[in-house]
């Protein structure tokens, strides 16, 4: 498996790999990588002929307040996970290829973006749409493969997939558990073992509402109000938000719709943000 580091090296490989007749899969991530990276990896590779694993953790997609400075970088072995996990390239640049001196461009994306996260971090989606641009147009991938967990940020990349005209096919993995059902993230390593069993009020709190839907309640006040009463029983979560929107507008949902639905946590857990979705 190569490792490549600059921007140009990236772009020759693309071109090269595309020459040869070859599909190209991309999984960008901020490494840390856990089970849940490494399924989007062999999913891609199901897909592709040649697997790219971006490696880069963006700091446009942080704010000042956030933990960019102590989020994990483990890039050595990240490296042996995606090898392991079938990729071909780790793409890894350092902070200077992607934001070189005196950078000044960003994607913003106006509609998608606004509710939920947007609210509460409003400068977040712009760095990944930024960044997921920049990796598209670097790695020159046909198909890119993204995890469910980041409901949101999905339904951003593909809104920004359309009206930009990127020939890029989005593939959406669905969220890996952990056998007590806690969403798998690079900021559970954060949680004390205290936090960690708090913490499974997320799922049971998301669990709950798909059980009240497939027993016939619909309403998203009623869907909201027991997820949120669920959380609240926990005295070290501070709910951030509780919300049933449409997957793909992150617009309010007054009901659940089978499969269009999405209901989606986002909370303080002490001082690590943790977020989890579940389509209903």
């Amino acid at each position: 498996m190569q490792i490549i580091r600059s921007v140009s090296e990236m772009q020759a490989l693309a071109a090269a790999l595309h020459a040869q007749g070859q599909i190209i899969g991309l999984v960008p991530t901020m490494g840390a990588l856990h089970e849940g990276h490494l399924t989007l990896i062999r999913l891609a590779a199901e897909r592709a002929d040649a697997i790219v694993v971006s490696i880069f953790v963006n700091p446009t997609q942080f704010a000042p307040s956030e933990d960019f400075n102590k989020y994990p970088r483990e890039l050595e072995a990240d490296v042996a996970r995606c090898e392991a996990a079938g990729a071909d390239y780790v793409f890894a640049p350092p902070n200077e290829e992607i934001y070189p001196k005196g950078y000044s461009t960003y994607i913003t994306e106006e509609h998608v973006a606004k509710p939920l996260e947007g609210v509460s971090r409003p400068t977040h989606f712009r760095g990944v749409t930024t960044v997921v641009a920049k990796l598209f147009n670097i790695c020159r991938p046909d198909l890119a493969v993204f995890g469910q967990k980041d409901a949101q940020q999905v339904a951003v990349i593909r809104k920004m997939v359309i009206d930009l005209h990127f020939s890029v096919d989005v593939i959406v993995a669905p969220t890996l558990r952990e056998a007590d059902g806690l969403a798998m993230s690079s900021r559970n390593r954060y949680l004390t073992a205290t936090q960690r069993v708090e913490a499974l009020a997320i799922s049971r709190a998301l669990f709950k509402a798909r059980d009240m839907v497939a027993a016939g309640e619909r309403r998203a006040d009623r869907l909201v109000a027991e997820a949120t009463h669920i959380l609240s029983q926990q005295r070290r979560i501070r709910v951030i938000y509780v919300a049933l929107v449409s997957r793909t507008t992150m617009e309010p949902a007054r009901e659940a719709i089978t499969g269009e639905s999405v209901l989606t946590i986002a909370v303080w857990m002490d001082d690590v943000r943790l977020i989890d979705n579940l389509v209903l």
